[in-house]
């Protein structure tokens, strides 16, 4: 294929027809794909049948006068310049990468130039001139999909690794993006399909000596197909703790050590720092990464009875934030004997679940594990000093471990899945429970097919077999223009 043919795969999964409200299926799209603002590097995309015809027009040699050949999977130097009046736009480097072998399967250029919002608008707006249109958000992810590059689960894991706060998120998106979740659920997938064309032969073919099914083999099979889902379920939701991350409240009593504690734990000063009780009014909080975990720390007022009423709303908003808490941290003075005070937090926060930090282990101790135990509801107790920097790394080992298997469940085996994949592995399982109960208790087959098939459609939800456009339309929506 000549460089600057156009050449356009056909979109497949059935969507030929409604391709984008409003767009064709074979329009050229463009966009900058990386982030606005100073840099070194940004990235103009081109993608569609014209794409390679288009930047031919804009790209020349150095000198600026000649039309610069782009070379397939290769870099050019040259000029970018204004397709009306000839105008020099900017340096670049050209990438051409002809269909079907590029990201959207589609013939695809990129355009590298100094990363500013100046040049690079000049230089989308020269694409645009030149007949290309402005992508929608996701557009470029989401031709992948329909071209059958990637399914939806990778498709999500796109933006899941654009937004990932650690290195462990990242690796988890990674291995979704390389089809890990897809993976699992389309091996789950046959055992359902099998399972409804045993149920569908013997109801659609009676008379052709199929043989009456074993209705125990069938109420088995589908509960442990349905065990196998709530397991990667399970397993997901571990994952999305790595996505999302967990708020973590810290509380105690005024002047223990909570605002240092949290300086402690993000490396940095954040909250201010003074002897004075009832310093922190209002909630002061931020992220940090614990063992790859994102974790949101919030520090929040001293818990006291008080009459200053700036004071009591500070209280007041304290026990909001530890409510709306996934865990908390518990911050003792153990320089200080055990008080009626700490006791209050420990018992408010019991039902919380997390842990104790018996601070200021830099100072003589007045409080010692044993003291506290009896009161921490099975808490794990950490001494730490905030002040020192000693225990910091044992708290938030514990505090990762208590995030991973007490709020997601699990720690083995972990999966990434968003809330729209979770809901459907969940609402599969609970389908083929439906067909196990209606087969155990004398239901009629074809009953029981009925929910294998909704247990199917649930599944072909998460890699876009049966996803509508407007869940597409949702999907997509929520990457940035250019990706």
């Amino acid at each position: 294929m000549k460089v600057g043919q156009a050449r356009t795969p056909k979109l497949t999964r059935g969507r030929e027809r409604v391709y984008m409200q409003g767009y064709a299926e074979n329009d050229t799209i463009a966009a900058i794909s990386t982030p606005l603002g100073e840099g070194g590097i940004g990235i103009v995309r081109i993608s569609g049948p014209r794409a390679l015809e288009i930047a031919s027009r804009l790209f020349r040699d150095p000198s600026g006068k000649r039309h610069r050949t782009l070379k397939p999977w290769g870099l050019r130097y040259g000029i970018v310049v204004d397709p009306e009046t000839g105008e020099e736009i900017d340096e670049a480097l050209a990438s051409a990468m002809p269909a079907p072998h590029s990201f959207t399967r589609e013939d695809v250029v990129e355009f590298s130039c100094h990363g500013g919002i100046g040049p690079l608008s000049r230089v989308l707006d020269a694409v645009l001139k030149c007949g290309a249109r402005l992508a929608q958000p996701g557009e470029f992810t989401r031709r992948a999909f329909l071209s059958g590059r990637i399914d939806l689960a990778q498709a999500e894991a796109v933006i899941e690794i654009v937004r990932a706060r650690t290195d462990s998120a990242r690796r988890l998106a990674l291995a979704n993006l390389r089809g890990g979740l897809s993976a699992a659920v389309v091996s789950i997938r046959d055992d359902v399909v099998a399972l409804l064309a045993e149920l569908e032969a013997a109801v659609d073919f009676p008379e052709d000596d199929v043989g009456e099914p074993d209705h125990a083999a069938i109420t088995r099979q589908a509960r442990e197909t349905a065990s196998r889902l709530r397991g990667l379920a399970a397993r997901a939701r571990c994952g999305r703790v790595y996505r999302d991350g967990v708020t973590v409240a810290i509380v105690g009593r005024p002047n223990v050590g909570k605002s240092s504690l949290l300086n402690a734990l993000l490396g940095r000063s954040r909250a201010i720092v003074t002897d004075v009780p009832g310093t922190t009014r209002d909630a002061v909080e931020d992220w940090t990464n614990m063992r790859g975990v994102p974790v949101r720390l919030v520090d929040t007022a001293g818990l006291r009875e008080t009459d200053d009423p700036v004071e009591r709303l500070g209280v007041e908003r304290t026990r909001e934030r530890l409510d709306e808490a996934d865990l908390a941290i518990v911050v003792i003075d153990g320089s200080e004997p055990l008080s009626d005070g700490d006791v209050a937090v420990l018992r408010r926060a019991s039902g919380k679940g997390g842990a104790v930090a018996l601070n200021k282990s830099d100072l003589p101790p007045k409080v010692s594990e044993s003291d506290v135990v009896p009161h921490a509801a099975g808490m794990p107790v950490v001494r730490v000093s905030a002040k020192a920097g000693a225990g910091i790394g044992s708290l938030e080992g514990t505090i990762a471990r208590l995030a991973v298997g007490r709020v997601a469940g699990v720690s083995e085996g972990m999966v990434m899945a968003t809330a729209r994949q979770q809901e459907a592995l969940e609402r599969a399982a609970a389908a083929l429970d439906e067909a196990a109960r209606g087969v155990d208790g004398g239901a009629p087959l074809d009953l029981a097919a009925i929910d294998i098939r909704e247990a199917l459609f649930w599944l072909d939800q998460i890699t876009g077999r049966s996803a509508s456009d407007e869940v597409l339309d949702k999907i997509f929506s929520e990457f940035c223009i250019g990706k």
